[in-house]
């Protein structure tokens, strides 16, 4: 498998060196030994001041997906009412989980280079009256960021749960949890945290922790054993301690960076990379600018390109971006500057790369 010197996925991200080095010491036993939960404790308080909550975060062994799946899994019984807000491929997803796991689904969608609008959240949520309403912060093929504070007010006005998907952007936006009355919040790894696709991380309320009760959900991926592993130091199966030892290191590096800095240096980096990309006359995918995403960006493949011509070209000068899914593949690719790759010098030789690549033509 090739490397590049230049990886701008948009996850799974590049991992920092002090991050990999955690991967490669023999821990004990994750489910006997105290410095484990310690451990636990200490990056569930970590991720607790990230996305600014007093909730109880669950962090499981899987990557982003199962956090997904065992959240609606943990909630939703057969024939509840459930809203997806759908601004793009993931939104439109999530739907379907739900569907899958039993739930009767309404979809208030939007176009894929829109972001939601909560008027049309609040009619559709007053119409429906859902269990849960769904949504996507970031959404990664588009490029965008859906607004969630307005949707937690509108879930709170019929008594609904909230359910939100932050994978992408948690760490690299400022996400506030409880201040947008989440009361699910899903979190993986391999995006702005920076490591392998190993970990998930949910957020839960006590509105979700009463919901779990009633439905009972038991399997791999359930919430409900994760309420008492802190007190009972008793996990439900093997946890990855070398997982959880490289994201301890990332929170530390986060916290000694400071959030703020983080932030900035998100939103200068994409800034920065849009700015190129229009000197370049690359049309970018979202139709506002106050729609684009600090972690990504998305854009149209350049005219007189195919994708599998450009994405070669930039992979022979030792650069990697991600391409796309369902109606946006082959038409609209991504530039990953989240986590260890939200960084300047990365992406400025990542642009020049790209503007020789313009510059030779097709």
């Amino acid at each position: 498998m090739q490397s590049y010197a230049i990886p701008l996925v948009p996850g799974p991200v590049s991992v920092p060196e002090a991050v990999r080095a955690a991967y490669q010491i023999d821990y004990g036993s994750a489910d006997l030994e105290e410095e484990f939960f310690l451990l636990y404790a200490a990056c569930e308080t970590g991720l607790q001041r990230v996305l600014s909550t007093r909730n109880q975060i669950s962090i499981q062994s899987g990557e982003g997906m199962l956090a997904l799946w065992g959240a609606l899994k943990s909630i939703i019984q057969p024939g509840d009412q459930v809203l997806a807000v759908a601004t793009g491929l993931f939104g439109h997803g999530i739907g379907e989980m739900a569907r899958q796991v039993g739930a009767r689904v309404e979809v208030v969608a939007f176009p894929d280079d829109a972001v939601a609008d909560p008027a049309a959240v609040r009619a559709a949520v007053q119409r429906v009256r859902p269990k849960l309403v769904t949504a996507v912060h970031c959404e990664t093929p588009s490029g965008t960021l859906n607004p969630l504070r307005e949707v937690g007010e509108i879930c709170r006005e019929v008594g609904a749960l909230f359910y939100v998907d932050f994978v992408a952007s948690g760490g690299g936006v400022a996400v506030d949890v409880d201040g947008c009355q989440i009361d699910l919040g899903l979190l993986g790894s391999q995006k702005v945290l920076s490591l392998p696709p190993d970990l998930s991380m949910v957020t839960v309320s006590e509105r979700a922790w009463a919901a779990m009760e009633a439905t009972g959900y038991a399997g791999y991926d359930a919430l409900a054993p994760w309420r008492t592993v802190p007190a009972e130091r008793y996990t439900p199966y093997t946890h990855n301690w070398h997982a959880m030892a490289g994201l301890k290191v990332m929170l530390d590096m986060l916290e000694a960076e400071g959030l703020d800095h983080v932030y900035r240096r998100h939103t200068d980096v994409a800034a920065y990379c849009r700015n190129r990309l229009r000197d370049m006359g690359v049309r970018l995918f979202p139709r506002e600018e106050g729609y684009n995403s600090p972690t990504v960006t998305a854009a149209y493949v350049p005219d007189g390109w195919s994708w599998q011509d450009f994405d070669g070209a930039l992979r022979r000068r030792g650069m990697a971006v991600g391409g796309n899914y369902g109606n946006l593949a082959g038409k609209v690719f991504r530039i990953g500057h989240m986590g260890n790759q939200a960084s300047m010098d990365l992406v400025r030789q990542g642009m020049d790369v790209l503007q020789e690549v313009l510059a030779a033509g097709a």
